[in-house]
């Protein structure tokens, strides 16, 4: 599509949508082929007392809830399973083996066909920026059975586009309550920044613990709901103000808050793309609609409508990419070196100038908007290729595949000290090399192939660069985003005991950093940054050793062999 269509196309959707934003989408590259002021990003300190703390407490109960719910889904699933079993068994065996080797073929490529902004801006309509005529709650403490939502609950779940009164109790404060009244009025009245004001005091209130108008009888998920629930509010008045950035630590608090609930994680998706992040955006989505589906969400067009949001993130992605190429590739059965030496030539052919390293990730199950059906079992796995114009650019993912917690630095000792070109060269190749590229492989990856916090841990460790060269305004919204990431992962796979206190620990110093807490203890993950570089410089040191042992070897081979030849000529 030519320029001048785009600029048509966005002023198009700028008179009907005149209050949303509209970033600059790529719309002329040709896809490729693929299967507040500074002040203001900062969470006022009174509100991490009440909320960040609970969020802590409440890391192994939400873990344990989760279970639960996920144990009722794959039974399900079992059931849904040997159904479909008990049919095929009645039909020609014929088709099914013609299915199978479709989905076992690794040379078929599933194309992404492009989707027009309006659709997207459309999806944003329906699902994010709702107009509610009533001060509504997004509760997660009824979720831990279906059975026992309440009737607002259950009322949502029938009908998602429809926000819910929630009257039942516990009640909120009545103050609260006039403050959240007041900003709904502001935002129905287009009058956003008045609205995102009002939100503030609401904030500001529920802080000071006036959320529930008994604050000793509320639990911590109620508290922390509404809070969410505030926050949310504050993301999408910021968003219809044209300011994104001022959006995205409250996108990220909301789901430290409630990361049950699926509007949260689609919200975080608009921010993304309104920063035109969209590797980023393309996972928000997917967990969006894993999150819908997971919490008892069955309406197919609030699920097709995330998809195709999830679709166009990641066309846009793929379509921005310059120093990489990308290829999914179906399959049913375990991926043989044949058959991934196959999907290397296609690639090879497909893609000529991605070809200096290519990467395919054996170990994780990729996942396409096209195809996903979280009701099916098994789901439709992918087999992902990168491709890269130069070697550096990918040669860190084998380090990824290699290791448990990897560490990403050149620094060549692990104990000295780094000097400021050391921090900058490492904080650019961090975020502008390691961090794209791991955002990518997780967009279609809902559980991970590598470690359990991938992806979590290199942002945890590029916010502590940050700090060094003192950016509290990016590190703040680093760390957000790796909380949000963090409170959502008992979500979306299961985590050993060990890991879960791992978990725990990250999300304390997380708080911690942000509330500015002054201990003499370091943070975990520069704890881990640190065993990283011990690791890596025994692996230099084995290398070296290996390499002088060859050398030495292959010099008395050469001095055995003079010997011998002097020897026979004497």
């Amino acid at each position: 599509m030519e320029s001048g269509s785009s600029r048509s196309l966005a002023n198009t959707v700028n008179r009907v949508h005149p209050d949303q934003p509209v970033p600059n989408i790529n719309m002329s590259k040709k896809m490729p082929t693929s299967a507040n002021p500074p002040s203001s990003l900062e969470m006022p300190h009174e509100t991490k007392k009440s909320c960040g703390d609970k969020q802590v407490e409440i890391t192994f109960e939400r873990i344990k809830m989760t279970k639960s719910i996920k144990e009722k889904q794959s039974n399900d699933l079992e059931k849904v399973a040997w159904r479909r079993k008990a049919e095929g068994e009645e039909k020609p065996a014929g088709k099914k083996e013609a299915k199978i080797t479709k989905l076992d073929s690794p040379l078929i490529t599933l194309p992404l066909p492009h989707i027009p902004l309006k659709s997207i801006m459309d999806v944003e309509v329906k699902l994010v920026y709702i107009d509610e005529e009533d001060v509504s709650y997004e509760f997660v403490e009824s979720l831990t059975s279906p059975g026992n939502w309440p009737t607002s609950q259950a009322a949502e779940m029938a009908d998602p586009l429809h926000v819910p009164n929630f009257n039942f109790r516990p009640q909120i404060d009545k103050w609260l309550q006039v403050a959240l009244k007041e900003a709904s009025l502001c935002y129905r009245q287009k009058k956003y920044a008045v609205a995102a004001g009002r939100f503030r005091t609401a904030l500001e209130l529920c802080s000071k613990g006036a959320a529930l108008g008994k604050p000793f009888e509320a639990s911590a998920e109620d508290i922390a709901s509404i809070g969410s629930f505030i926050e949310a509010k504050l993301v999408i008045c910021y968003l219809r103000m044209r300011k994104p950035d001022l959006a995205l630590n409250h996108a990220h608090r909301s789901i430290v808050l409630n990361p049950a609930y699926f509007r949260n994680h689609l919200r975080q998706a608009t921010v993304f793309r309104c920063l035109e992040r969209y590797s980023e955006a393309a996972r928000s989505a997917m967990v969006a609609d894993y999150m819908f589906w997971l919490f008892g969400g069955r309406e197919q067009c609030i699920s097709k409508l995330i998809k195709l949001y999830w679709q166009a993130m990641i066309e846009e992605a793929i379509t921005r990419a310059e120093s990489f190429s990308v290829l999914y590739t179906p399959f049913a059965t375990k991926i043989g070196a044949d058959k991934v030496g196959k999907v290397k030539e296609v690639f090879t052919k497909t893609h000529p100038a991605y070809v200096e390293y290519i990467y395919t990730d054996l170990q994780g199950l990729h996942v396409l908007p096209q195809t996903i059906n979280w009701l099916s079992f098994p789901l439709q796995q992918y087999l992902l290729t990168l491709g890269f114009k130069t070697k550096e650019d990918g040669k860190f993912l084998e380090k990824v595949a290699r290791r448990k917690l990897p560490a990403f630095t050149e620094h060549k000792t692990p104990f000295g000290l780094l000097t400021r070109e050391d921090i900058v060269r490492q904080m650019e190749t961090m975020g502008k090399q390691i961090l794209p590229i791991l955002d990518f492989i997780r967009s279609t990856q809902l559980n991970g192939s590598f470690h359990t916090y991938s992806g979590v841990m290199e942002k945890l460790q590029y916010a502590s660069l940050l700090s060094q060269l003192q950016r509290v305004k990016e590190q703040s919204q680093v760390i957000n985003q790796a909380m949000a990431e963090l409170a959502t992962i008992p979500y979306l796979q299961d985590i050993s005991q060990q890991e879960a206190e791992l978990l725990q620990s990250l999300m304390a110093d997380a708080m911690d950093t942000l509330e500015r807490r002054r201990h003499d203890k370091e943070h975990v993950w520069n704890s881990i940054q640190k065993v990283g570089r011990i690791e890596d410089f025994l692996y230099q040191l084995e290398d070296n050793f290996l390499k002088t042992k060859k050398l030495r070897t292959a010099r008395r081979q050469k001095t055995k062999m003079k010997r011998l030849q002097s020897m026979q000529q004497s």
